[in-house]
């Protein structure tokens, strides 16, 4: 058996709880993945995209659904170095990738010195949704797991004073028939590492040009400070996260100060005393 067939085994064999089970969940649940849909399946060359596109690679050779899908890497100005290692882990994988070329490295930095990682997001999205447009496709598929959503929660309340999270799949509203989806959406990051790990593979970890600058300091990210208080309070609750995730399914709106909807805002006061005259 080739080394990536070991690798598609494996994930539905020794992390068919951890790994498939859950992406089949995230699949089903949320309509991800629906009859003739075409979907671009980004891979940005860390684990968490190459594990996407081999499941989606699984699901379309074995689940009931008709769909077709393009394996894309946006190279946004990564190093030689890092643009190989993309390549031969795709090789590896036996993935059929295309990669295209971009300069949203060296443009975003000088865009916006001070916040390139905001410019940097801002425009990789943009090139992402183009290159699906020109490749026929109505989906596009991104590697964020079940932590990337907590951390986005909880980033949310302590630092943009609002209660929202990340999306399993989300309409674009700049480009009408696009839609983003999140197949990864359940399954944990730690179980990510560990099938990486299991299967020997050795993926890029941080490939932004900005964290190499000595200007900017990723130990201060506020991503980084909120995984790392998750870590902590996992001490004393080890299902901290799982309640963080099932709060934003079990919003309780008798309890809430304030709502925000199509922009407009809406307090408890508005029809407090209604409420109660009802009753």
């Amino acid at each position: 058996m080739e080394k990536y067939q070991l690798i598609e085994r494996s994930i539905i064999t020794t992390y068919r709880k951890k790994i498939w089970a859950k992406f089949v969940k995230a699949v089903k649940d949320y309509k991800l993945i629906n009859e003739n849909d075409r979907i671009m399946v980004c891979i940005s060359g860390g684990k968490d995209s190459f594990l996407l596109a081999k499941c989606i690679e699984e699901i379309k050779k074995h689940g009931d659904v008709n769909f077709s899908c393009v394996y894309v890497v946006m190279n946004p100005g990564y190093s030689k170095a890092n643009k190989k290692k993309i390549l031969e882990n795709a090789k590896i994988l036996n993935l059929d990738i295309e990669m295209f070329d971009t300069e949203i490295f060296k443009v975003a930095y000088l865009l916006k010195e001070e916040n390139p990682c905001y410019m940097c997001a801002r425009m990789r999205r943009g090139y992402l949704y183009d290159k699906a447009k020109q490749l026929g496709c109505n989906k596009i598929a991104l590697g964020h797991h079940f932590n990337d959503v907590i951390e986005t929660t909880l980033m949310s309340m302590l630092y943009s004073s609002e209660i929202k999270t990340m999306m399993p799949k989300l309409h674009s509203t700049n480009y009408p028939g696009l839609e983003l989806i999140r197949p990864l959406y359940l399954v944990k990051e730690e179980d990510i590492i560990a099938w990486a790990n299991y299967n020997e593979l050795n993926f890029i970890n941080c490939a932004c040009k900005f964290s190499e600058l000595a200007s900017i300091d990723v130990s201060k990210s506020k991503r980084l400070e909120i995984k790392n208080l998750i870590k902590e309070l996992k001490k004393v609750n080890s299902e901290v996260d799982h309640n963080i995730f099932k709060s934003m399914e079990n919003v309780n709106l008798e309890c809430i100060l304030g709502t925000v909807k199509d922009g407009k805002h809406q307090s408890f006061l508005d029809n407090y005393e209604e409420k109660y005259l009802d009753k």
